[in-house]
């Protein structure tokens, strides 16, 4: 496995479409502390919370950019997006055609980024999808971040609820291993790590989690399903500094958790359709 197509998870993508300035307000009531409004160069704009190895990304759209963007919005609402890093998008791309799960060509794009000395560079990437037909109700690609000193900033990395990095993404199936499958052909099987009832993908810091509609029930309690029984992004994990600025936070928030004394649990109904869990680093 070349160092281009090592699983390593860069970001997550949260759809909210119209919904941008309810789910900011959401997010902050969550206890992240979200950065400025972005606009991408294709039209999308977004919030993120940056942690130490990965972000959230909270995408949608501004009035009257509907349109620009509509296989974006095609995706249910809720989370959507499973982002790899990689420095060679010229490499990966090669590898996907290699292993015929290659989507589009790599597409450059740009965002402004307002800083705090007042000044506005632009933050450029380059993006290298799977084939959509492998990937339901979402979308999984890699990311090559061309300048990632405007995306991992000291000011945005501290969150009232202590969260350092994400830790998991959880993804219901009534068959995990075939939900996997796409990601066996990509990374190797043997990064794979096939259970009973669940499949493990280490990503560096997280963990991408492959589990029934029954575990997923059991864990996080009402999730969003899949159409047709088809495998669906549920759930996210973090690793916080404390779980005591978890639980302050939301209590501030007025949003309603499970304590398990390890963990904290918010439901997917508080969390724009994503499950969310926190533990301790």
């Amino acid at each position: 496995m070349t160092e281009a197509i090592r699983p390593q998870l860069d970001h997550v993508v949260i759809n909210v479409a119209e919904q941008l300035n309810l789910a900011g307000q959401q997010f902050r009531r969550l206890g992240f502390h979200l950065t400025p409004r972005g606009h991408h160069s294709l039209g999308s704009s977004n919030h993120l919370a940056i942690f130490g190895e990965n972000y959230l990304e909270l995408l949608g759209y501004e009035p009257g950019n509907a349109r620009t963007r509509t296989d974006l919005w095609q995706a249910p609402l809720g989370l959507t997006g499973l982002v790899w890093k990689t420095q060679n998008s010229s490499a990966v791309y090669e590898h996907l055609q290699q292993q015929a799960i290659a989507g589009s060509a790599p597409a450059e794009f740009f965002r402004p980024v307002a800083l705090n000395d007042g000044t506005s560079p632009n933050a450029r990437f380059r993006t290298v999808p799977l084939a959509a037909s492998r990937v339901p109700n979402g979308r999984s690609f890699f990311c090559h971040h061309l300048t990632p000193e405007l995306v991992w900033r000291n000011e945005w990395q501290n969150h009232p609820n202590g969260v350092a990095d994400i830790t998991g993404f959880v993804i219901s199936a009534v068959s995990p291993q075939d939900a996997a499958q796409v990601y066996g052909e990509l990374f190797g099987a043997a990064a794979l790590e096939i259970k009973p009832q669940e499949v493990l993908l280490r990503a560096g810091r997280a963990t991408v989690r492959f589990i029934t509609p029954e575990q997923a029930a059991a864990e996080f309690g009402i999730v969003p399903e899949g159409e047709n029984g088809s495998a669906r992004m549920i759930g996210l994990e973090f690793a916080t500094r404390s779980l005591d600025a978890v639980r302050n936070s939301l209590r501030v928030g007025e949003i309603p958790f499970r304590d398990d004394v390890n963990r904290v649990s918010v439901r997917a109904a508080d969390g724009l359709g994503v499950a969310l869990g926190f533990s301790e680093e």
